[in-house]
């Protein structure tokens, strides 16, 4: 045992061991305390100014260096030098017009093994590399900003905060991983329109070269021209994409559900055409980011790819006028609004006449001049407008913030008398629809690999119909529609040719349907909402060089109405056998909670007759899709030869969603579509002209197994399309003619054997048994433009709608009319002869 006496000088001994050995091995002391030290120990004295000193901290010398050997040691670790007079008195200076040297090591964020090689770019011109050990060093006065770059990394700019520094630069370089942009194809159909790997179509409206018939790059217009896209009544509110209803398709505006989305009720889109810069449409193999549709997704886009200039553009044609102005507010900020409106207040264009009488043949305001035959009077406004607003602003260098509204609305007023045998009988006709949006938009750049993306939106509708007779009845009929939403998307990008995507989605629409009747009295309002929850994963596989391109993906819905799990696998492969020659597998399986449904034909005064409703999982069901199309294309020498075979089905239809005016009209029951067939395109390029020939057969049919004909084609089948269109583009003049050809629609026939002329009864053959004339049309546009020195640019198109003025049969029916007591035929025609002109300024 140790005495107490012992035991203090062994402690004694150790910590002074110890504190000798800290101050020999780095801790670091001021500098004003290490030449106190030396004072002592050597009999000398420093001269120096506080300034040189002040704040100074080093590791001390060894205590067992001399006197010399600690003056240099303090004058390699300092910016400082001594002069040492007679070993007495020792005079600090600061180091004048002496350069410090600035080291560094650059090492790999990945591995986090040094970088050799590694370029050092210095502000003189001057470049020094690193080493095997990823050291470099250079002279102060070469730089004190300076650039670190090697190839297959992001080059980092670096300055030395304190170039005094003795300690190294660590520098930390992050691989560059470069996504490819997709290799498109040329031109499909016109410029401005290509098609990418995952199958979609991209328009681009402000390259938009012209299509015949149009003068502007309306998207609902342009993409008809899109083999397996048609539209049964030449409207834009009933698009048909492989035989599918028009509610059928999402249409988005900036994330925005759009549940109007046609103007002068379908004959012109209702989305401005000179706003657009980019126009996405999947006819199949959709992202699994996109929900609610069992059939095609168009989704516009107005927000710019890059940073743009001010611009300001209007223009005019013989419907509507309109303007569009873009400002940067700063470097990080801009705003966008755009206005259009009818301009049908104070002029009745040759247009609008074809137009009107088109959209309001055999509706209930002609039915009531068509019975009367004595002193008829008509007075009617019509009017849209729709106008938007963009704000959009960058916060720092990895956030930015987008506002979108949107405002669309039609609205008529008819007001019809007549007297007949000294009796006044009149009718006032009111009809609105319309369609608000907003939507919300934060992006996030956490780094070079991943970005976040949250978005809030709203959408409401409104169809509102009011007649009102001088019989003192009063009907009211109202169909909204109100859908919010939040979308989160996380996209990752795991090396370059794999990238992985996750996000969440919750969907709330609520669907409100009344109707209010005086004389005799009648009221019913019902309001149902749905919730959806989303879980999306999808991952992408883009190899250029093996020219491989898969994407898969899977959309898991919850449903809390139904309590009920929905998957919907989407799957897109593309794989290039050369450069010229491609196969590409589309599938997808989707789902939708809402649709369109007639209840009556003369419902809404019988022009949008189709009001939105919500599925209830029993009479209403979910509708439910599935679809796989093969594609393969070949594209050498300014040729193009493209052919699609698909096959489609959608189950969960609905008698009412189908548009029957036949035996079925009043038939309450479900069932499914099935559809198959072809598309091909055909297309050259020579010089300045383009040319191209589509041809697309589908074969659709119903099956209804609880009704009686269970198995008969769909009102949607057009079985055989074939277009043709000559382009010519030379500078700023552009012409182009082209002419669509389509087998009739099908049609239900009376059975006249059957009818007892006393007392006609309609009785029908097999539903959809014969087919309406062949529909065939030529159309004609051109356009030219032209530049003053000042930079302004002015813009003048001419169109003409079917030159030859064929009258084109598109829906036929049968009815029985009190006037004659006789079953009469009642056709609908396409529009006739229609000119349009339009003149655009732009600077």
């Amino acid at each position: 045992m140790l005495l107490p006496k012992q035991f203090h000088f062994l402690f004694f001994l150790f910590f002074l061991v110890l504190n000798v050995f800290a101050q020999d091995k780095g801790k670091a002391m001021p500098f004003k305390k290490i030449i106190t030290d030396i004072e002592k120990q050597h009999e000398v004295s420093f001269n120096y100014t506080e300034d040189n000193v002040a704040g100074l901290k080093l590791i001390p010398p060894k205590k067992s260096f001399s006197l010399e050997e600690k003056l240099q040691y303090l004058a390699e670790k300092t910016h400082l030098s001594f002069e040492n007079i007679g070993n007495k008195f020792i005079n600090i200076y600061k180091k004048e017009n002496e350069s410090q040297i600035i080291c560094g090591y650059v090492f790999s964020s990945a591995d986090k093994k040094p970088v050799e090689n590694a370029n050092i770019n210095l502000s003189d011109k001057t470049q020094v590399t690193t080493n095997s050990n990823g050291y470099f060093e250079f002279s102060e006065n070469n730089a004190v900003v300076f650039f670190v770059s090697h190839v297959g990394f992001v080059t980092r700019k670096i300055a030395a905060v304190n170039p005094e520094s003795k300690d190294c630069l660590q520098i930390i370089l992050e691989p560059e991983i470069t996504i490819l942009k997709e290799i498109k194809a040329n031109a499909i159909l016109a410029s401005g329109i290509s098609k990418n790997k995952d199958g979609s179509f991209e328009i681009k409206p402000k390259k938009f070269g012209i299509l015949p018939g149009l003068i502007e790059p309306d998207a609902l217009q342009t993409m008809q021209q899109i083999p397996g896209v048609n539209s049964i009544d030449e409207s834009v509110s009933s698009i048909n994409v492989r035989g599918g209803t028009h509610d059928q398709n999402l249409f988005l505006w900036n994330g925005i559900r759009m549940f109007q989305t046609g103007h002068f009720f379908g004959l012109i889109s209702a989305f401005n055409p000179n706003l657009a810069h980019t126009i996405s449409i999947y006819k199949n193999g959709s992202s699994a980011f996109y929900g609610e549709s069992v059939s095609s997704v168009v989704a516009i886009s107005s927000t710019p790819e890059t940073a743009e200039k001010n611009s300001y553009s209007a223009g005019i044609n013989m419907i509507n006028a309109d303007i569009y102005a873009k400002y940067n507010l700063s470097k990080k900020s801009y705003i966008e609004i755009s206005a259009r409106k009818s301009i049908t207040d104070f002029v009745e264009t040759p247009t609008y006449k074809e137009y009107f009488n088109k959209v309001f043949q055999n509706t209930t305001i002609t039915d009531f001049s068509d019975k009367q035959n004595v002193d008829y009077k008509s007075d009617k406004k019509f009017g849209f407008y729709d106008a938007t607003l963009k704000y959009a602003q960058k916060i720092g260098n990895r956030d930015q913030i987008v506002l979108d509204l949107i405002t669309i609305k039609d609205n008529l007023e008819v007001f019809q008398s007549a007297t007949v045998y000294d009796i006044n009988k009149s009718e006032n006709n009111i009809l609105r629809q319309q369609n608000y949006g907003g939507n919300l938009a934060w992006k996030r750049n956490w780094n070079s690999f991943n970005t976040t993306k949250v978005n809030i939106y709203n959408s409401a509708y409104k169809l509102l119909g009011n007649q009102s007779t001088s019989a003192g009845q009063i009907v009211i009929q109202e169909n909204s529609v109100n859908n919010n939403g939040v979308n989160l998307e996380n996209n990752h990008i795991i090396t370059s040719k794999f990238t992985f995507n996750n996000g969440y989605q919750f969907n709330e629409i609520g669907i409100t349907n009344l109707e209010d009747v005086t004389n005799p009295d009648f009221f019913r309002k019902v309001k149902e909402v749905l919730r959806t929850h989303a879980l999306i994963l999808e991952g992408k596989y883009n190899d250029t060089i093996s020219r491989i391109y898969f994407k898969a993906g899977t959309r898991i819905n919850y449903i809390e109405r139904f309590k009920k799990f929905i998957a919907e696998p989407r799957i897109q492969f593309s794989y290039g056998f050369s450069k010229s020659l491609n196969l590409e597998l589309l599938g997808e399986l989707k789902s939708q909670n809402s649709q369109q449904i007639i209840d009556l034909q003369k419902d809404y005064f019988g022009i949008e007759k189709r009001r939105w409703i919500i599925s209830n999982n029993a009479a209403i069901p979910i509708q439910k899709s599935r679809q796989l199309s093969l594609n393969l294309s070949y594209v050498k020498n300014d040729w193009l030869f493209d052919i699609e075979n698909f096959y489609k089905k959608v189950a969960g239809i609905t008698t009412s969603s189908q548009g029957f005016q036949n035996q079925l009209e009043f038939v309450k029951t479900t069932g499914d579509y099935e559809v198959w067939g072809a598309e091909m395109l055909v297309q050259k390029k020579m010089n300045h002209f383009l040319t191209w020939l589509s041809y697309t057969y589908n074969h659709n049919n119903y099956h209804f197994t609880n009704y009686e004909y269970p198995v008969f084609p769909n009102n949607f089948e057009v079985m055989h399309t074939a277009s043709w269109a000559g382009i010519y583009e030379k500078n700023n003049f552009k012409i182009a003619l082209g002419t669509k050809w389509t087998s009739g629609r099908p049609k239900t026939s009376p059975n006249t054997a059957l009818i007892n002329p006393s007392n006609p009864t309609l009785v029908y053959n097999r539903p959809n048994n014969t087919n309406l004339h062949i529909f065939s049309q030529v159309n004609f546009s051109s356009t030219y433009k032209w530049e003053t020195d000042n930079g302004i640019q002015y813009k003048l198109g001419i169109s003409i709608l079917n030159i030859l003025n064929r009258k084109n049969e598109i829906n036929e029916y049968y009815r029985i009319t009190t006037l004659t007591n006789s079953i009469e035929e009642v056709e609908t025609f396409s529009l006739q002869r229609t000119p349009n002109l339009s003149f655009r300024v732009s600077f």
